[in-house]
């Protein structure tokens, strides 16, 4: 833990400029705590998470996405109810990060077809198991081919995954701060609209 005070400690305006740093970061570095944050989409009484990797921020545009299978079941509950939640934790900095958000389904589109463009031979495996996640199997298995399974394939043949491969946009609509420390925590709450964010105090 930090002995000092971080700068932001006191500040909502260095405190949003933080949260943006820390999702770059995470963006950026692979290793970074914000890299791999918590997915949570449902709806009646039903919800669960998953880990997604961050694949793209936007603080202009107050989005970020992810990569996903278009057969997973996230997409009939995200097309059912497009609000979701993301949580992001940093235990080195004892900041953790909820964002609510409204989903955007992007598949076989410019947007996806850029993605998959840049999306790197060996990542590609992801989408080139033929059956459905999460369906049933009466052996262990990953769902691929052998060759698929040990990268024996080439970069000509995960063409195929793009017909599998989707592109989550998660537009933010607020993000609710949380700062860990012995001195007194520190709780903040951001509302974000196209063109104003309204930041206020919260008790921890």
């Amino acid at each position: 833990m930090k002995k000092n005070r971080p700068d932001y400690y006191n500040d909502l305006d260095k405190i949003y400029l933080k949260i943006w740093e820390l999702l770059n970061s995470g963006l950026s570095n692979r290793d970074a705590p914000f890299h791999i944050p918590t997915f949570i989409c449902g709806e009646g009484k039903n919800f669960d998470g998953r880990m997604v990797v961050l694949r793209g921020i936007n603080e202009k545009n107050k989005n970020l996405w992810f990569h996903t299978d278009i057969r997973s079941k996230k997409i009939k509950i995200l097309q059912n109810n497009p609000r979701a939640a993301l949580l992001f934790y940093d235990r080195d900095e004892k900041i953790q990060l909820r964002i609510s958000v409204n989903t955007n389904i992007n598949y076989q589109n410019n947007i996806t077809k850029k993605a998959w463009e840049k999306t790197p031979h060996m990542s590609r495996q992801c989408y080139l198991g033929e059956k459905t996640p999460g369906s049933n199997t009466s052996i262990p298995t990953s769902g691929l081919s052998d060759d698929f399974d040990n990268f024996n394939y080439s970069l000509e043949e995960s063409e195929s995954g793009y017909k599998n491969f989707c592109l989550i946009e998660s537009f933010i609509t607020s993000i609710e701060w949380l700062y860990l420390a012995a001195k007194g925590h520190r709780r903040a709450h951001f509302v974000l609209t196209n063109n104003t964010v309204e930041k206020k105090w919260i008790i921890p």
